[in-house]
């Protein structure tokens, strides 16, 4: 099954477009083509680190969302339809809902065999749990949700795992998965060589380039976010 992936949060600082970048790795790995679209138009980290296989899209704008539903539409109607990352931007949920409900994006997608997964990118804070009940409120049993926990943005996720919102996704099938950290000064050398995960880790020695034990230390962090990517429908 073909899927769209809604990469969000909501809030800044969460670790949204890390996790676009590694589905990303993760379909080119396991060879599934997908197309990417990047929201952020300050920051455009997936375009920056993807950049054959993500562009800039617009997300408070009709035209630029139809976009995203146009990468369904192949040129060869014997091949399966992509799947599609959406990084999106925090602060992009209002318009992007309008889009969805204008559109009846579910209804059509449905009806082509895709997915639609939302996934809530959330670190411990409180902020996180309310968004996640507003995501569910506007869209209730429409998409698959994946809640994901980022460990990299702290541990503790007790109010998280004891909140109504939760316990309402778990009630609607979603799925909970956990990415585990990484080592900060090998992630800060991954972003200032602008390079995917797989070129960080088969990059030459060089000054700033991840060492031997820093590259086993991003393959085992990959291979742990797989093995949650593995239990997703994607």
């Amino acid at each position: 099954m073909s899927s769209l992936n809604f990469i969000g949060g909501e809030k800044g600082g969460v670790g949204k477009s890390v996790v676009s970048r590694l589905l990303a790795q993760y379909f080119i790995d396991k060879e599934r083509p997908f197309v990417g679209f990047d929201t952020d138009r300050s920051h455009t980290s997936f375009t920056r680190f993807y950049t054959d296989y993500a562009s800039p899209v617009v997300v408070d704008s009709y035209e630029g969302l139809d976009a995203i539903a146009s990468a369904f539409e192949t040129s060869d109607p014997t091949a399966p339809p992509p799947r599609v990352i959406v990084d999106l931007a925090a602060q992009t949920a209002a318009p992007l809902a309008r889009w969805i409900k204008d559109s009846d994006v579910f209804a059509v997608l449905a009806d082509m065999g895709i997915a639609v997964n939302f996934w809530h990118v959330a670190d411990p804070g409180k902020d996180s749990v309310e968004l996640l009940g507003r995501l569910l409120n506007t869209f209730e049993d429409g998409p698959n949700y994946f809640v994901v926990k980022n460990h990299g943005r702290g541990v503790d996720f007790s109010q998280l795992d004891a909140s109504p919102a939760l316990e309402k996704a778990v009630a609607l099938g979603a799925k909970v998965i956990n990415l585990p950290s990484l080592h900060e000064a090998s992630m800060r050398k991954i972003d200032r060589q602008n390079a995917s995960f797989w070129a960080a880790i088969h990059s030459r020695p060089d000054d700033d380039c991840l060492g031997l034990l820093e590259r086993q230390r991003v393959k085992t962090w990959l291979k742990k976010t797989y093995e949650g990517f593995d239990s997703l429908p994607l």
